[in-house]
């Protein structure tokens, strides 16, 4: 019932967010005075959460719903519920005048007990196979045509095929109504407004009805857990990845998305159909991963990677292996262990100090690592991973 949204890019969350040190530092550093900013400052090693996540787009819908109208033919004689109301499956919602559909199946069932009983003369007047079959196919079709008729009275009553909430009603005593209504059920389903004459839709129970890339979509797969961020709601509702279409979508710019249905975990009661959402899919998580700011980590002459760490008071040069560079921070695989403290080498910002040196100047002295010799060949990507204090 509403329009998709388009997806966007994937990127790398880092959880718990203990103490943001790694920018508003550097820019503290640049602005204050340049006598201090020789000064190192620490960082303590700790353990984050990596998420590797790819998001989307798209809008609250109900994990449900119905379009309802009615199979036969008829003028409306009573509606028993109003929009807004709480109905529960196989409920009555309308009816319609059922008289001449009753008429038809006392007629259906006549023809029946017709049937029946010119099968019984023919047998008794030891009438011909071929008389005999005709009989019998004569008694199939009228207990097909009885079956059909009985099931038209059935249909007379709307009944709801899903427990929800009367979305809309488009019904009214006095009108006549065109049998035919499909009255099926779409839990996904989007587009064009309905003109069903009842819309039921599930109560308390969401997707997100959303798209990603084209890029995207191969990471994706059923089952994946998602964190939502519904506009309104301020607290992370999560969900799980219910199904991941195989046919690319045109999004408004233009641009190939897919289309994913993210189911949202538990009742809501905060929750509106129709409300815009983002949600991040988790494709890849690391626990317990050791980080640095990128800055910490020097090399020597050999080209071995250290960092000082403040052992007692005192600074001390240690080896440390790293890992995936995440944003300005880089894992540490070995040579640290979470609570170690080590020192971030300042620098003196461009034109600044007695002691001299530009930015440039400090960087040639060691106070940024070789990047190329670090996994992705320097190329830092996703956000700053940030740990506990200074």
């Amino acid at each position: 019932m509403w329009k998709k949204l388009r997806g966007r890019r994937r990127s790398w969350l880092v959880v718990p967010l203990a103490l943001a040190v790694a920018g508003g530092t550097g820019v503290w550093l640049m602005t204050r005075d340049s006598s201090a900013a020789t000064e190192p400052t620490t960082y303590t090693v700790s353990a984050s959460t990596m998420k590797e996540t790819v998001t989307a787009s798209g809008t609250i819908e109900p994990r449900h719903s119905a379009d309802l109208d009615f199979e036969v033919s008829g003028t409306v004689t009573d509606v028993y519920v109003d929009e807004g109301d709480r109905v529960t499956q196989g409920q009555a919602l309308a009816r319609v005048d059922d008289d001449a559909l009753v008429a038809t199946r006392t007629a259906a069932a006549a023809s029946l007990a017709a049937a029946y009983s010119q099968l019984d003369d023919d047998q008794d007047a030891d009438a011909s196979d071929t008389q005999l079959a005709a009989d019998q196919a004569a008694i199939v079709a009228a207990r097909a045509t009885l079956a059909e008729a009985k099931q038209a009275v059935a249909d007379a009553t709307l009944r709801a095929t899903i427990t929800g909430t009367v979305a809309s009603l488009d019904l009214a005593v006095g009108d006549v109504v065109t049998g035919g209504g499909s009255g099926g059920t779409d839990p996904t389903a989007s587009g064009s407004a309905t003109t069903s004459a009842v819309v039921l839709v599930s109560s308390g129970h969401y997707v997100v009805d959303a798209t990603v890339a084209s890029s995207d979509v191969k990471q994706l797969k059923k089952g994946l857990q998602a964190e939502i961020t519904p506009t309104g709601v301020t607290e992370t509702v999560y969900g799980t990845v219910k199904s991941v279409g195989l046919v690319a979508e045109t999004s408004s710019s233009g641009a190939a998305v897919f289309p994913v249905t993210i189911e949202v975990t538990g009742k809501r009661k905060d929750l509106y159909a129709g409300t815009s959402a983002d949600a991040s899919i988790i494709v890849e998580q690391r626990d317990d991963v050791l980080t640095v700011p990128s800055r910490a980590l020097e090399t020597d002459d050999d080209g071995d990677t250290y960092v000082t760490k403040v052992v007692d008071g005192k600074s001390v040069k240690t080896p440390v292996e790293v890992g995936t560079a995440y944003g300005m921070s880089t894992e540490i695989t070995s040579g640290l262990e979470d609570g170690d403290v080590v020192e971030i080498p300042s620098f003196t910002p461009t034109g600044g100090g007695s002691d001299g040196g530009s930015l440039q100047d400090r960087m040639g002295e060691g106070g940024l690592p070789d990047f190329s010799q670090m996994p992705g060949g320097g190329q830092q990507q996703g956000p700053i991973v940030i740990g506990p204090g200074q």
